[in-house]
């Protein structure tokens, strides 16, 4: 006689999973392909999710970092839904290349923010994490100089800006809203002049999904976030979890890398995805669940999103 699983209750984070700006950003890739067909090239990964961009490379999109990567063979390349420095499409245009950017429309906000701030003679401090795609992207939008990154609090309260500056902030779009807010009030303590964002930079969907698995955190004992260790509002998703009530947070790529013995114990498991994960995996993660569990699952859904980016028009096949 077999034994009886032990009962698991999951609570599935809504929103959860991909947002509007990644689903555009890998239509692009699929209509360019299905235009064109292969190789579409794709600066940098399109979105940081490991599944999607296999499942691209299956299809023929060829991945590369750098634009001195791709051959003049006159197909298109994308750039990547986390933004570029203006250096890339000017070099692109310079070599007469066909591309196509799949930035993200609230990322490009920012950039264009940090233009007007800069046009108006402010010296632009901005809140994110070094070396991500979107922070690099969005500094190239200025000369060098004329923007100050500021990492976390620490960094807020002892940074010297240019003598006599104006100052404005803005901000990368997949932080964690309570401290973005910390670093905000430490700014504007110290510099009650400086300007901000008329609306939080911060998008929708980053918001959204932290505010979701702060109320799935709350009443769960374990919290699985789906996303990419390289995925910003992923890793953000697991900080929030853990401040927001869950004994513990991990996080993991699909099904397959997950111990289903790590709920040994628990009588409920929330799980959420960040903005690049697809809905497949968070299913394959409940799926393994079920492999050692009795699970019973149940939607908690803080907010619905109905937000859409059209696709860009292209070009017709010579």
């Amino acid at each position: 006689m077999t034994a009886e699983k032990p009962r698991l209750h999951v609570l599935l984070a809504g929103p959860r999973g991909f947002c509007a700006g990644v689903d555009r950003a890998i239509k692009i890739v699929e209509q360019a392909l299905a235009r064109h067909g292969a190789p579409v090239y794709v600066r940098h990964e399109i979105v940081h999710n490991r599944f999607v961009v296999e499942g691209l490379e299956r299809q023929g999109a060829v991945f590369v970092e750098e634009l001195d990567e791709i051959p003049d063979d006159g197909q298109p390349v994308v750039f990547s839904a986390h933004g570029v420095p203006k250096s890339v499409p000017s070099e692109a245009a310079r070599r007469e290349m066909y591309f196509l950017d799949a930035t993200c429309p609230l990322v490009s906000k920012v950039h264009r923010e940090a233009e007007r701030h800069h046009a108006r003679g402010r010296h632009l401090l901005l809140i994110g994490h070094a070396g991500h795609p979107e922070v690099v992207g969005t500094m190239g939008q200025l000369p060098e100089g004329a923007m100050t990154l500021v990492e976390d609090a620490e960094a807020a309260r002892t940074l010297v800006p240019p003598a006599g500056a104006a100052l404005a902030y803005t901000t990368q779009t997949t932080l964690s809203v309570d401290d973005t807010a910390e670093i905000v009030a430490i700014l504007r303590d110290r510099f009650p002049e400086i300007e901000g964002p008329a609306k939080e930079d911060i998008c929708y969907a980053t918001t959204n999904r932290q505010a979701a698995v702060k109320a799935v955190a709350a009443r769960s004992e374990l919290v699985i976030v789906v996303g990419a260790p390289n995925s910003s509002n992923s890793v953000r998703l697991r900080e929030v979890a853990e401040r927001s009530g869950a004994p513990r947070a991990v996080m993991v790529q699909r099904g397959a890398e997950l111990d289903p013995a790590l709920a040994d114990g628990c009588a409920t498991v929330g799980i959420t995805a960040g903005a690049s994960a697809p809905e497949l995996l968070v299913q394959e993660v409940v799926e393994r669940l079920r492999e050692r569990f009795d699970v019973t699952t149940e939607e908690v859904v803080v907010a619905v999103e109905d937000i859409i980016f059209r696709v860009p028009r292209m070009r017709a096949v010579a």
